[in-house]
C-alpha cells in the first residue's frame, strides 16, 4: 500500500508524528507502523527539533511556520499539527486568556492558509481543552468555521488519553477534517481502549530516581507549604495505581503547591524524572530525549501529544486509506 504523504507544522519534538506513523512498542505492546509518512515537519524549536532530528529518518526543519513558502510545497495528503495552545489554556492567566485575540492564538490561520492552498484529503489539529471555553466560548466555533470556510467538513471530540492506555489523564480537543464526504461520512473517532481498566502511574516509574537526591523537595519546601497552611493543590501527590495528572511543559520548576504531579516517597517528596514523564507521555523507551539540557527535556515532553492516544486516532483515520 502506497503511504499517505503528510506534513506536520508545530511538530515538538515528535508526539503526534511517531503516533501518526506507528512502529513501535510501550509497555509490552506493539503499535504498528501505518499507511502515513512524514514529507516535511516544522517547529521553531531548535531543542525540540534536535530531539526530533534524533528520532527519525526524515529530519525536521527550524522554520517559523510564517514564513513557510507555502505555494512551493509539493503535494502532500494530510496535514497535523497541535498548534500553540497556551493562549487558549485554562491555566494561563498570566498574562489573561486571550485566546484568537493573542499572536499565538492566531497560528492556526497558517494551517487554514496550508489548507486553502494545498487542499489535502485530510487535516488532523489538536489543542487544550481550554479552547473549548476560550473567549467567552467564541474561540472554537470561530475556529472551526474557519476550517469549513477552508473547504474541510469537520469532526472534533475531546479525547482523555487514558481512555487509549496511556497512565495519564491528560484531555485533549482533537479536530479531523476532510475534503471528501465520503470519508466524512465512515470516519469514527476511536473506542476507547481502556475505559475501565486505565494504565497506573507505576507502570511509569522508575524506582532507581528514589535514590536521587536531586529529584527530591527539601524539608524546608515541605515545611512551607505546611506553614501555608495549604493541602497540596492540583499538583498532589500522585496514586501509582490510577492514572497521573497531567503533565506539563514546567516539571523542572515544579514546586509542592503548582498545578503539577508529583510522587511521595514515605513522607518525602519529589518531581518526576525526563525519562519517568516521558514514559507518562507515552514515549517508548528507545525514544532519545539526551541531546538537550534536562530543562528543555521536560519542557519538549510536557508540550508533546501522547504517541500512543495519537496512534489510535491515526488508526481510525487508516482505516480510510
Amino acid at each position: 500500500m502506497e503511504k499517505l504523504k503528510v506534513v506536520s507544522l508545530f511538530c515538538g519534538c515528535g508526539g503526534m508524528d511517531l503516533g501518526l506513523t506507528g512502529g513501535f512498542d510501550y509497555l509490552g505492546k506493539s503499535y504498528p507502523a501505518l499507511p502515513f509518512q512524514l514529507s516535511l515537519a516544522i517547529d521553531n524549536d531548535p531543542y525540540c527539533t534536535r530531539i526530533y532530528n534524533d528520532n527519525f529518518e526524515h529530519k525536521c526543519r527550524v522554520l517559523d511556520v510564517k514564513e513557510l513558502d507555502t505555494k512551493s510545497l509539493a503535494d502532500f495528503d494530510m496535514l497535523i499539527g497541535g498548534f500553540p495552545c497556551q493562549s487558549f489554556s485554562i491555566s494561563a492567566q498570566n498574562p489573561p486568556r486571550l485566546g484568537y485575540k493573542d499572536a499565538r492564538g492566531m497560528l492556526f490561520f497558517e494551517m487554514v492558509k496550508v489548507l486553502k492552498e494545498k487542499k489535502p484529503r485530510f487535516f488532523i489539529a489538536e489543542n487544550v481543552k481550554g479552547i473549548l471555553s476560550a473567549n467567552k466560548r467564541q474561540a472554537f466555533p470561530m475556529i472551526i468555521q474557519e476550517f469549513k470556510e477552508a473547504g474541510y467538513m469537520v469532526r472534533h471530540m475531546l479525547l482523555n488519553s487514558s481512555d487509549y492506555g496511556v497512565p495519564q489523564k491528560r484531555e485533549r480537543v482533537i479536530i479531523v477534517g476532510f475534503r471528501e464526504q465520503a470519508d466524512f461520512d465512515k470516519f469514527e473517532f476511536p473506542t476507547p481502549a481502556t475505559p475501565n481498566k486505565k494504565v497506573p502511574l507505576k507502570s511509569a516509574i522508575d524506582p532507581l530516581a528514589d535514590n536521587n537526591e536531586k529529584y527530591f523537595f527539601s524539608e524546608r519546601a515541605v515545611h512551607g507549604m505546611l506553614r501555608a497552611n495549604k493541602s497540596m493543590n492540583k499538583g498532589r501527590a500522585q496514586s501509582l495505581e490510577h492514572p497521573c495528572n497531567t503533565i506539563s511543559s514546567h516539571l523542572s520548576k515544579v514546586s509542592l503547591n503548582s498545578t503539577d504531579p508529583v510522587l511521595k516517597i514515605g513522607n518525602r517528596y519529589r518531581r518526576f524524572t525526563t525519562r519517568e514523564a516521558a514514559n507518562i507521555q507515552s514515549f517508548p523507551t528507545t525514544f532519545r530525549f539526551d541531546s538537550v539540557t534536562e530543562t528543555r527535556q521536560y519542557k519538549a515532553i510536557g508540550n508533546a501529544v501522547p504517541p500512543v492516544m495519537m496512534w489510535h486516532i491515526a488508526n481510525s483515520l487508516a482505516k480510510l486509506v
